[in-house]
């Protein structure tokens, strides 16, 4: 009888390569289980005596997902090729590679998702990684060629993190891991202060710890024989060939259900996120068409203006979900505060929300949970899609004035504008002397340049080309695009994948919760990305795409509300009871990690501005965030 093929998940992986010393058990037990809270139910570490003078230790923590065996238990090995693997996350046509392998001879062990991978690699060697569908990270040593591949998925779902030294190669899924060996200095990279002061979170492949790198998604690093090498197993989102056509040989609507289902398969409950906005509730609609039985949480607020939950009622009732509603106070969230910093692997701006339902969801019983994120970016659903072609438009006519003019033009609209953070950002327009990479990332800036040089004054030339490169590369990537397809792109390779995917994975692991993301499927977003830019903004109807493939499945009330997204009331927390807490922390930055970093009277400024209502509350959060985020760390 053959073993049932399950996927089996895993939620956090570490690694420590060897060379001329050996690997300390010690050490890479520390390392396994600082990501317990990431994999609670199960752990596995083994030392491979891979040749004289070389040793690899691999690590792994699981959540019980599926098929908690011992057939599933990490690390696997395959006595055949004498391979071993450590995996995070899921595969989801991984039945269809493991059926392609068994007609070529392949024998199996076990029903393990785990052992297609590595049988998948003993087969065809990386030539397999394109195959995939889903999302993962992890690393395969080879045996006898005696070189370790580490993988991440295209869309950089799954983190992966990596620091390499005469000594040692070491990686893991997060950058705690990475520091808990000792052998990574915690010491502060001034290019990932710098992303961090201008989008309020860091741009990969930085990070905020000198000489820890992501590896980036689609990416796969090899080392062997001391050499390592990178090198991207996936084309890019956009295929030139395709752009701009639209498609008769696919089905959206089919797709839309066919990868929403995909991500379903489990033994234990799956929830959504309903936020009562559309992407939220285009899944709870498509569960409900397939005849899935659904649990849905959401978070409510005793503000009027933040509160969602009558709207996320509205689509549980319509679609008959098993729905939770969770109501989070003032108090509540101020005492939470210290734990969401401390789940923070990097400091983030954002992610309070989704460590909040997380919670919520985790205390429900709900251990995998359905999210709409990816929606927005796919679908056209932010003003960026809007706002972004005419500054595109601006730029180019502006951009041809002489510095002096610009300048003058930019002093002088900021001396008339009312104080705020639009006003700034249409100043730092106007005074573009060519530093401007593209006038997107000011719909994403945090500080504008202005502002970011008075708090982080110490920036050497190299910190912002660094810090900058990743961005430029995203530019070139779209250059060609539809303007519409140029801001989609842009917002899945920059805001998606470096602040909300990246906090949807530690704050939902933070509670031990496999958090899924069905939208930002790598197939579907090609697809999705590579039509024509003309039919994404209707006329009056937001997202006239996703609504046209649900069929009107769902009701006026969602489609025509106005976007608000998924918002804590900040601003009048930070204002109230948390402005003691926030104030305090700021005025502790001069005898902190910051305080050769960070100018300490600007750093009173922002204070003083937001007190003011000339700034928005995120900009003295995320200085909050990142002292705080710091003293744990660093």
């Amino acid at each position: 009888m053959k073993p049932q093929v399950l996927p089996s998940i895993v939620c956090g992986i570490v690694g420590i390569l060897a060379r001329g010393c050996s690997v300390s058990a010690d050490m890479l037990q520390r390392a396994t289980q600082s990501l317990a809270h990431r994999g609670p139910d199960d752990a596995g570490t083994t030392i491979i005596l891979a040749a004289e003078n070389l040793e690899v230790g691999l690590g792994s923590r699981r959540l019980a997902v599926l098929d908690l065996s011992s057939s599933g238990h990490q690390p696997m090995s395959d006595p055949q090729t004498d391979n071993w693997i450590v995996y995070n996350g899921e595969v989801y046509n991984f039945r269809e590679i493991r059926s392609e392998l068994e007609k070529r001879g392949v024998h199996f062990q076990s029903g393990s998702d785990t052992e297609v991978v590595l049988k998948a690699y003993g087969e065809w060697g990386t030539d397999f990684l394109p195959k995939l569908r889903g999302m993962f990270a992890f690393a395969i040593w080879d045996g006898r060629q005696r070189r370790l591949l580490v993988a991440r998925d295209p869309m950089g779902i799954k983190p992966l993190y990596y620091s390499c030294s005469e000594t040692h190669l070491i990686f893991a899924s997060e950058i705690r891991a990475l520091l808990s060996t000792g052998l990574v200095r915690r010491a502060i990279d001034h290019a990932g202060i710098f992303n961090y002061l201008t989008f309020g979170s860091v741009y990969e492949p930085n990070t905020m710890v000198r000489g820890i790198s992501a590896l980036q998604g689609g990416y796969f690093l090899t080392w062997e024989q001391g050499n390592i090498q990178q090198q991207q197993m996936y084309c890019d989102l956009v295929d030139r060939d395709a752009q701009g056509v639209a498609s008769t040989s696919w089905d959206l609507r089919e797709e839309l259900f066919s990868t929403v289902r995909s991500h379903l398969v489990s033994d234990v409950p799956v929830g959504i996120f309903l936020s009562g906005g559309m992407d939220s509730s285009a899944l709870a609609a498509i569960l409900n068409a397939s005849s899935i039985p659904t649990r849905t949480i959401s978070l409510a607020f005793g503000e009027a203006e933040f509160d969602e939950a009558s709207y996320a009622r509205e689509i549980a009732k319509q679609f008959r979900t098993d729905h939770h509603e969770i109501v989070i106070t003032e108090n509540e969230a101020l005492d939470t505060v210290p734990d969401i910093v401390q789940a923070m692997d990097q400091p983030s701006v954002d992610g309070v929300n989704t460590y909040l339902v997380s919670r919520s969801a985790r205390k429900a019983g709900i251990k995998v949970a359905l999210s709409g994120l990816g929606g927005d970016e796919l679908f056209g659903g932010y003003s960026s899609f809007k706002t972004v072609p005419r500054m595109e438009r601006f730029h180019r006519v502006w951009h041809h004035l002489p510095d002096r003019a610009r300048r003058s033009a930019s002093g002088f609209y900021e001396s008339l504008a009312r104080p705020g953070d639009q006003g700034r950002k249409i100043s730092a327009l106007i005074a573009e002397n060519g530093r401007l990479i593209h006038p997107y990332f000011l719909s994403r800036m945090l500080f504008t340049p202005k502002y970011r040089k008075q708090l982080f004054p110490f920036a050497a030339e190299n910190d912002e080309q660094r810090a900058n490169a990743p961005l430029r590369q995203s530019v070139q990537n779209a250059g060609s695009l539809h303007p519409v397809n140029r801001v989609s792109y842009l917002e899945a390779r920059c805001y998606m994948l470096n602040t909300l995917l990246r906090d949807s994975d530690v704050m939902s692991m933070a509670h031990g919760l496999e958090l899924r993301v069905p939208f930002a499927d790598f197939a579907l977003a090609k697809k999705i990305l590579n039509l024509s830019g003309d039919t994404k903004l209707g006329n009056g109807v937001p997202k006239p795409l996703l609504v046209h493939a649900l069929q009107n499945a769902l009701p006026d009330s969602i489609v025509q509300r106005p976007k608000h997204g998924f918002t804590l009331p900040f601003e009048r927390w930070l204002k109230g009871k948390w402005e003691g807490t926030v104030e305090a922390t700021l005025e502790q930055i001069p005898d902190g990690p910051l305080r050769e970093i960070l100018d300490v009277g600007a750093v009173k400024n922002v204070w003083r501005d937001f007190v003011q209502g000339e700034i928005s509350w995120s900009r003295p959060w995320s200085l909050f965030v990142l002292q705080r985020w710091c003293e744990l760390n660093l």
